[in-house]
């Protein structure tokens, strides 16, 4: 296959399986995960630039494959020049964060977590660039927020660092749900998830009664994850992360998911009024706010922080004004700020890391002692600044120019000119408070220039804010163009990237920015003891946390009404519920109770098996309290179940009934092994009547409402799947092809849980002692003869045939009774009785596989089966079957079902094993413990 077929999903997805590799290279050198992250990164780099011919050539490229076709999902991606423009906007300064990390990281930190956990978001933000599906998108959405999770609290050992991350998860989780609901209406307007469609729909779209509350959820997306007002504060408190991560993902990347969503659905949302009045209120909001807050901030990466929510701010407003042009100085400033904020981000890391401190009260005079930072420091600013002849100049006129045409009034100009002043006021207390005056005295380290590689990254940036600036048609307008061809998804509007464009309006708002700015940060000292007093403690965690104690204490109060610590409440509860909510099902629109239905035919042989298990169910009850007993007969009612499978000609769940039955039992005896006998009695007379009332009425219910759909007409999807079985999933075992194929996503799901369940119990009972008793409750001692010879010596006789039962049944799954499932149970049975028979030190050294590995292998083959029938270009995990003939066997039949089937066999035997086997071990070490304290007594 080529790149044209393949490439998109490959520069989004090698990144997720880079940070394994990253995590791996760690052990063998600590700066290998630096290199491997690296070239990770150029490699998805390559791959993105042999596909970037496209977009400049005015093609779109979408590489989408068949996932879920039921509700709309697609494993789908798309490149066309905004795409593009933001997957290199986070790959390239992804890569400069890997070369800067290298060195900002002391030999303390965990460079392999680290750079894995970079990775896995630079996937995910590339994931949101490319994606095709907006369900799919929603995806790596998520995904950023949790990786950014990670990255945030990086530095666990540190509470501001903890309390960060959990801030920025919770609000941008919550608005990844409502952006959830949000794509999930957008979808269903538009008639698809993909965005080929949805952005060409913008008629039906905004005429449609759910584009408001739309509109809504989508923009609470995108708001929270920009950090705009009123969800701005969760970014500064950020800060808290590593210098490398504040400058990756809340400079360049992660804060930009927000704005490039605005960009995508641009063509499809806008111009409306809640659009201009959400977005351009929000945005103006954030740029002045964030500006006014920057200002005061005595850290250096707290102002940078607040900058960058101004910025963020800034670009909104641009977007919410609606117009081409506003989309094009919005895109630029976008690329401009990328390039200024994380030059200035390093820079604020250089100088923490070479003084010990961010504080700008402790700092000063560094110009003498690091001038090749300070002249990096300073060119950063100029641009963040607006100052002429670097790029941020360029996108700040075309940003006064627009709310001069496209804003409302002379009110948009002048607040955008009081943004700008404030502009320049931070970023000259950015230079001058750290690098003139007089030397610092007092500082933890003595200050000097870093390491040439640290300051490779920045030099790069700020050569790129200059370049840009000077001759911006040669350097920015090719990508500019693209992207907002792709943003716009129209004609490009004419537009000039020229430095000089006369003396005009615009440059007078500069001019005035300039001198404003110049005069305040003169006023400083008055400015800050005016702020000190009256301003300073105004704190946003504090309606944060207001509002999170009243979500808990509400969730506590529904969880007490709900969860009493009762389980007799709880069962009450449930079952009251359900009939009446059944009843009202089907007694809906006077609709009778019970159908004209004929009912079949009794024969005595259904009577019989129904009195054993009534009698069974019964004696369950009567003598639950003697464990043991209840255990027998709990397994008389499963063999019961198993006749009644056979009966309606279901062989499939009756092996499988049949193998669950015999495990359990096991579980449970080596679960009872360490409780008493009986169980105390804990039901009063008053609660066993009560008790029994509630379990007759909730018999008469199931029975009625059972009876209800049984003498009812009604048509099931049964005949679907025994139609298409043969000819649809190549089997005659429609179970067996129900699993593996029409419903193998819901076995997939499954097998991963068992996978995890089976981790859990390893994990609960790793280390666990308990105390195990030598003698019963009647004082009687245990056999020692645990391990007879007589089964020792049969069930090694047996255990080659029991393993050859399980391949057969395997192999014949697909068309005859079996499967993966049954089949793996029963070899977990195979070795299972041989840990019995023979003990766990015995078999394990004889069975010395890794049941982990079982788990992951399984989930992975099932996994990978799906994926390439997804390559091949059919729905995810259809299965491919064809007929062959071999000598002498014939003409056999050979299904890629199998290779899931193996999967599921795979996790089976895992799971179930390493379950028993941990218990059994568990046993082991509990009855070493128990011989230690009986000698230790008897030697006292």
């Amino acid at each position: 296959m080529t790149l044209d077929a393949i490439g998109l999903p490959i520069v989004a997805l090698l990144p997720f399986f880079g940070a394994g590799v990253v995590a791996y290279l760690a052990k063998v050198h600590r700066v290998a995960s630096a290199w491997g992250a690296g070239i990770v990164t150029l490699l998805c780099l390559v791959v993105l630039s042999q596909l970037a011919h496209l977009p400049f050539e005015g093609h779109t490229l979408v590489q989408s494959w068949a996932w879920i076709e039921s509700i709309g999902l697609n494993f789908s991606f798309r490149l066309d020049g905004l795409g593009m423009f933001f997957a290199y906007l986070i790959l390239i300064i992804g890569l400069l964060i890997v070369i800067y990390a290298r060195y900002y990281l002391s030999s303390k930190d965990s460079m392999g977590r680290f750079y894995s956990y970079l990775l896995l978001f630079m996937g995910s933000m590339v994931g949101i660039s490319l994606s095709e599906n907006i369900l799919q998108l929603v995806v790596f959405w998520e995904l950023t927020s949790l990786s950014s999770f990670l990255l945030i609290s990086f530095w666990q050992h540190k509470k501001e660092g903890r309390d960060g991350a959990m801030m920025a998860l919770v609000v941008t989780g919550a608005g990844g749900l409502a952006l959830l609901a949000g794509a999930l209406l957008l979808g269903h307007i538009a008639g698809s998830y993909e965005l080929s469609v949805i952005l060409a729909s913008k008629e039906v779209i905004v005429a449609s009664p759910w584009y408001t509350p739309m509109v809504i959820l989508v923009l609470l997306g995108v708001l929270t994850k920009s950090a705009q007002f009123p969800f701005h504060f969760w970014l500064p408190h950020a800060m808290a992360a590593p210098t490398p991560v504040s400058a990756y993902l809340h400079s360049a990347t992660m804060v930009k998911a927000g704005i490039f969503l605005l960009a995508r659905l641009y063509p499809a949302l806008n111009g409306t009024a809640e659009w201009m009045v959400i977005v351009t209120g929000a945005g103006l909001a954030t740029l002045l706010l964030g500006a006014f807050t920057a200002f005061f901030k005595h850290d250096l990466k707290g102002l940078l922080a607040y900058s960058t929510v101004s910025h963020l701010g800034l670009i909104t407003l641009l977007f919410g004004l609606s117009t081409p042009l506003a989309v094009v100085a919005a895109l630029f400033h976008i690329m401009n700020h990328a390039a200024f904020k994380a030059s200035l981000f390093m820079v604020a890391g250089i100088v923490d890391h070479e003084t010990g401190t961010r504080d700008m009260r402790r700092l000063s005079g560094l110009l003498s002692l690091m001038p090749h930072t300070a002249t990096l420091a300073m060119v950063g600013a100029a641009s963040m600044a607006g100052i002429p002849l670097f790029n941020g100049f360029l996108s700040k006129e075309m940003f006064f120019e627009r709310t001069i045409v496209d804003g409302f009034g002379v009110l948009f100009p002048l607040l955008a000119t009081l943004g700008g002043a404030l502009s320049v006021a931070y970023s000259i207390r950015f230079v001058h408070a750290v690098f003139f005056g007089p030397k610092a005295t007092g500082l933890e380290k003595t200050p000097h220039e870093p390491p040439h590689g640290m300051k490779f990254s920045v030099n790069v940036l700020v050569v790129i804010c200059f370049v840009v600036g000077i001759v911006p048609m040669y350097t920015a307008a090719p990508v500019l163009a693209v992207a907002v061809e792709g943003s716009l998804q129209g004609q490009l509007p004419q537009y000039s990237l020229a430095v000089w464009h006369g003396f005009n309006v615009p440059l007078l708002m500069s001019a005035l920015a300039l001198v404003g700015g110049i005069y305040m940060y003169s006023k400083r000292v008055a400015l800050f003891a005016w702020y000190e007093k009256n301003l300073a403690h105004v704190d946003a965690r504090i309606p944060y946390g207001a509002v999170l104690d009243t979500c808990f204490s509400f969730a506590r109060r529904c969880s007490g009404l709900l969860h009493t610590g009762s389980l007799q409440f709880s069962v009450y509860s449930f079952v009251s519920i359900a009939l009446i909510m059944g009843t009202i099902g089907f007694t809906y629109g006077n609709a009778p109770l019970f159908g004209e239905r004929a009912f079949l035919p009794v024969d005595w042989i259904s009577i019989i098996v129904t009195a054993g298990l009534m009698i069974a169910a019964f004696s369950t009850v009567k003598f639950h309290r003697r464990r043991l007993l209840a255990l027998v007969i709990i397994g008389m009612v499963g063999l019961i179940v198993s006749l009644v499978f056979i009966k309606f000609s279901a062989p499939d769940l009756a092996l499988t009934q049949l193998s669950v039955e015999v495990v359990t039992v096991v579980l449970i005896l080596l679960a009872l092994y360490y409780l008493p006998s009986t169980t105390p009695k804990e039901s009063s007379s008053h609660k066993v009547k009560y008790d029994t009332a509630i379990a007759f009425l909730g018999a008469i219910g199931v029975f009625v409402l059972t009876l209800s759909v049984l003498t009812r007409e009604y048509t099931t999807i049964g005949d679907y799947f025994l139609a298409n079985a043969l000819s649809g999933g190549g089997g005659t075992n429609v179970v067996n092809v129900i699993l593996v194929d029409f419903r193998g996503f819901d076995t997939l799901g499954e097998i991963t849980v068992l996978g995890i369940a089976g981790l859990g119990i390893f994990a609960m009972l790793q280390g666990l002692r308990l105390f195990a008793p030598s003698r019963n409750e009647n004082g009687v001692r245990w056999s020692s003869d645990a391990h007879p010879h007589i089964m020792q010596s049969l069930l090694r006789l047996l255990m080659p045939l029991m393993l050859l039962v399980a391949v057969y049944i395997f192999l014949r799954g697909h068309n005859l009774p079996g499967g993966g499932f049954i089949a793996g149970l029963i070899a977990a049975v195979a070795l299972i009785v041989q840990y019995l028979a023979n003990g766990i030190e015995w078999t394990t050294k004889r069975l010395g596989f890794d049941k982990h590995f079982l788990i992951g292998y399984g989930v992975l083959i099932a996994g990978v089966t799906g994926l390439v029938s997804m390559l091949l270009g059919y729905p995810f995990l259809t299965s491919a079957f064809t007929h062959v003939h071999w000598p002498i066997v014939g003409e056999f039949e050979i299904a890629s079902a199998i290779a899931f089937d193996l999967g599921v066999f795979l996790v089976v035997v895992g799971a179930t094993v390493m379950s028993l086997v941990q218990l059994g071990k568990l046993s082991l070490t509990s009855h070493k413990l128990t011989d230690e304290i009986i000698r230790a007594k008897e030697e006292k």
